[in-house]
């Protein structure tokens, strides 16, 4: 889009692309009777550094062999990741409108129809397996991409999970990093809760990995760190990224009901207007 410069080089256009992708995505949920958004929210920061500083893509050509691939696994965040994508240029910000509509390339689950997406997610505890191979076949074919995979706390209740994790290290792939997107809420309650996953990052070193720890909504340490792969020569990297729900947002902020709850018409103004956008 015409108001970004790409890599965003200062903190605060990382957070004018953060925030008008949430007022996207609030607007996208609202008009459709969605859910979700507060799983958008926690994870927008971390899709801002990505798409904003870090990843190597060229959006007039989705299909660049050595771009650089990400995978966004916690696929019921569809609506922030199309806002991601459409903030970066790979469309049009006014393609979103049909969003999670009948005939919409723009489903409720991220969907590779649309320009930019990877592959299609939502059934939760395949990502991380599908950006091994992705990350195996790229270094066997000698290219030079990487691969960024974005997945929510929940899903590392899922064993399929732990087999990449350990299939990763085993095959030294720092052409890798995963983020977990750590918010501490999943469908049914806390995390610590349903399944406690501390010591997290002795966990991923104990697999092999190289483990940052970090908040995940503060921009400027996210750019730092994620300028810096590998981690570690021979190591898989993860960033454990320290996130709210609902972010951004006052009433919608560390509340699960916003995992399944749509805004009704005063919700989304008050939410646009808090969030700065408001028109």
């Amino acid at each position: 889009m015409s108001d970004y410069h790409f890599p965003l080089d200062n903190e605060e256009s990382v957070r004018l692309m953060a925030r008008r992708m949430r007022g996207m995505a609030l607007r996208m949920v609202h008009s459709a009777n969605a859910s979700h958004i507060g799983s958008c929210f926690s994870v927008a920061d971390i899709l801002a550094v990505l798409y904003g500083c870090t990843l190597r893509v060229r959006p007039d050509e989705p299909g660049w062999a050595e771009r650089d691939r990400l995978i966004l696994s916690k696929g019921h965040s569809a609506a922030i990741l199309y806002s991601a994508l459409a903030a970066r240029g790979f469309f049009p910000e006014e393609g979103l409108a049909p969003y999670c509509r009948q005939g919409s390339l723009f489903l409720g689950h991220v969907s590779q129809s649309v320009p930019g997406v990877e592959v299609s997610t939502g059934s939760l505890g395949h990502g991380l397996s599908i950006a091994c191979g992705m990350a195996l076949a790229g270094r066997r074919s000698g290219r030079s991409f990487r691969v960024f995979n974005v997945l929510s706390d929940g899903e590392l209740d899922a064993g399929s999970t732990w087999e990449a994790i350990l299939f990763a290290s085993n095959h030294r792939m720092d052409n890798l990093v995963a983020v977990v997107d750590y918010n501490k809420l999943q469908g049914f309650g806390r995390v610590e809760d349903v399944l406690s996953l501390e010591p997290l990052a002795d966990k991923f070193k104990a697999f092999g990995w190289a483990a940052r720890e970090i908040d995940g909504h503060d921009v400027a340490r996210m750019r730092e760190a994620l300028s810096d792969v590998p981690f570690e020569t021979g190591k898989p990297g993860v960033m454990i990224a320290h996130t709210i729900k609902g972010k951004g947002i006052g009433f919608m902020e560390n509340q699960l009901a916003w995992h399944y709850k749509s805004p009704n018409d005063d919700q989304l103004t008050q939410g646009l207007q808090e969030l700065g956008c408001l028109e």
